[in-house]
């Protein structure tokens, strides 16, 4: 759908709340995607060749290749946190600014991967299995019994916003010990306000009888879990990733769960997805979601507000509300 007026264009590329085509269109010419059609890199290209400005939700990639067919864009607004899709040194060198939306799902995040921790330790999607099979004929003193988590070690590796919000719910919530690993370490304050410790990697995939992923992802962080770490890792141990698809091995993963080297794992998010490790989806003890962590009603209004907020802010005031490479504004 495309609304022709002397505006600035911009492109929103998926379907999005009603509310921020409204608020868009207010300052922009908008070409939307009601019909949520997924379009290939062709079709994205031809869309933007003649925006200044898109709202994109984290799967287009936006590198050296598009921007050269692209000369007039000048903002790509990421409605996700995450900007893996982004190739910011090639989006500086053509002087396109790229944001993101953080802040505004860290809570969401945080109740979703203690929600996934959950199901998973307590074997929760694999005894509902069981029960929707007619299966469940008695009662048995070690029927799904599960792992602990009240009381438990939690090792948290990536100790941004969410990483935070996760040592506070473990630490208070559920008395559990929580250690962590980060490319660079808290401050003490920090450090005892959130009763976490720092420990090194090694060290954390030995001790913690859970641990869940919430890095960022980057070539240096893709397969920070792979067969080697998982075998660091005690048997009776579960793994959750909230963080992104390649940070975990997940061909590893699905071996090391059908080999039982680890008890369990629960993941909202894939490597290649939404194509998922066909090993995964045959083995009981792992917890699957569509990467939903962030799926709140009010979640997702706040994090498309933040990229409409960029949008407006950069192409109409001059000013951004997240940058991700401020540099670009200095060549305006």
């Amino acid at each position: 759908m495309t609304q022709s007026s002397n505006k600035p264009r911009i492109l929103v590329t998926r379907a999005i709340f009603p509310s921020v085509i409204e608020r868009l269109s207010a300052h922009f010419s908008v070409e939307s995607n009601p019909e949520d059609t997924l379009w290939d890199r062709p079709q994205l290209m031809a869309r933007l060749v003649d925006k200044v400005g898109a709202f994109t939700t984290g799967t287009e990639r936006i590198d050296a290749e598009l921007l050269v067919h692209c000369p007039q864009l000048r903002i790509c607004a990421n409605m996700t946190v995450g900007y893996n899709n982004f190739d910011l040194p090639a989006m500086t060198a053509a002087g396109v600014l790229g944001t993101n939306a953080p802040d505004v799902l860290t809570e969401t995040t945080a109740d979703f991967g203690f929600a996934l921790l959950l199901a998973t330790a307590r074997r929760v999607t694999e005894s509902e299995h069981f029960l929707r099979a007619g299966l469940w004929t008695r009662w048995s003193y070690d029927m799904f019994s599960g792992a602990e988590v009240h009381g438990s070690t939690l090792g948290i590796i990536g100790m941004g916003r969410i990483g935070q919000a996760i040592a506070r719910r473990a630490a208070l919530g559920f008395g559990m010990q929580v250690i962590y690993h980060n490319r660079s370490r808290l401050d003490s304050a920090t450090e005892q306000a959130l009763s976490a410790r720092y420990v090194d990697k090694t060290t954390l995939l030995q001790s913690a009888d859970h641990i869940m992923l919430v890095l960022p992802y980057s070539a240096e962080a893709h397969h920070t879990i792979g067969a080697a770490e998982l075998a660091c890792m005690k048997p009776t141990a579960t793994l959750i990733n909230l963080a992104r698809g390649g940070i975990v091995d997940d061909a590893a993963l699905a071996q090391a769960l059908r080999n039982r080297t680890i008890a369990a794992a629960g993941l909202d998010v894939f490597e290649g997805e939404p194509r998922v490790h066909p090993g995964l989806l045959t083995v009981p003890n792992v917890v699957l979601t569509p990467h939903i962590a962030s799926a709140t009603a009010g979640t997702r209004q706040a994090m498309a507000d933040v990229a409409v907020d960029n949008l407006v802010g950069f192409l109409v005031h001059g000013q951004p509300r997240t940058p991700l490479n401020p540099q670009v504004l200095a060549l305006r």
